[in-house]
């Protein structure tokens, strides 16, 4: 009797360990295939988001809407594969743009900015009148419209080049913009239709080979914080099988 008892005491222990095991790598990859952090690196989008920042960008709702304007996104760098950008969709697929110095136009509304403070606007680039964004791609800006490499310089962003939309900054926790970023949806809501917009030219896209469905923050590992939201709930269910098996 005994013997059955151990056996059949380790026998769940085991099974315990293994469905363990089990949900954690199935929460990981669930959480893996849904959220990425991603790194700030750099000052384009002052004084939204800062330098060394670090966010969790969301890859899960991309899949069933598409990108709106005033959405904070993370996409594979056009001009460079090997990169990952931060932006602000300024234009969807259709609108007409216009950028003089530094006012922006969307189907000829001009835009009023409340994510770009007054000393962070220029435009280090050439202006131009009613391009227009092609299909499948978006117009994106750095709300440091002095200090930023965007859609102004090397064109829009075609849509197999999309992480997903900034959501969440989480590090570090003493600055003055953690949390969820802002939803500016309201700068846009009285962009009328590009019905009837003269277009002069097509904002062009660098089609580049090496772009599939992944991305160069694909392979950076999750930090330690990822790693605990995904370790410790399944630290928790083993716990408590083991104390309900204890107390049976």
């Amino acid at each position: 009797m005994d013997s059955e008892f151990d056996f059949e005491k380790r026998y769940r222990l085991f099974r315990e360990i293994i469905e363990t095991i089990v949900l954690t790598v199935l929460m990981f990859l669930i959480i893996r295939l849904a959220v990425q952090n991603f790194n700030i690196d750099g000052m384009s989008m002052e004084p939204s988001l800062h330098n060394q920042e670090l966010i969790l960008v969301d890859k899960w709702s991309y899949l069933f809407h598409a990108p709106a304007r005033g959405d904070v996104i993370v996409f594979v760098a056009p001009p460079n594969p090997a990169q990952d950008y931060i932006k602000r969709v300024v234009g969807l697929p259709g609108d007409v743009i216009t950028v003089q110095n530094t006012d922006v136009y969307v189907n000829g509304k001009k835009l009023t900015e409340a994510y770009v403070e007054p000393h962070h606007q220029g435009n280090p680039y050439p202006s131009f009148t009613n391009r227009v964004v092609p299909p499948g791609a978006y117009f994106v800006m750095g709300d440091n419209r002095g200090g930023s490499s965007d859609s102004r310089d090397w064109g829009c962003v075609p849509q197999k080049n999309l992480i997903g939309r900034a959501a969440v900054v989480y590090w570090p926790l003493a600055q003055d913009n953690n949390g969820l970023l802002p939803n500016f949806s309201s700068v846009f809501t009285s962009v009328p239709s590009s019905a009837g917009v003269t277009t002069k030219d097509v904002c062009p896209i660098i089609h580049n080979p090496q772009v599939g469905t992944t991305s160069p923050g694909d392979t950076t590992p999750f930090n330690t914080m990822a790693l605990l939201v995904v370790v410790l709930p399944g630290m928790f269910v083993g716990w408590r099988r083991r104390h309900e098996w204890k107390r049976s």
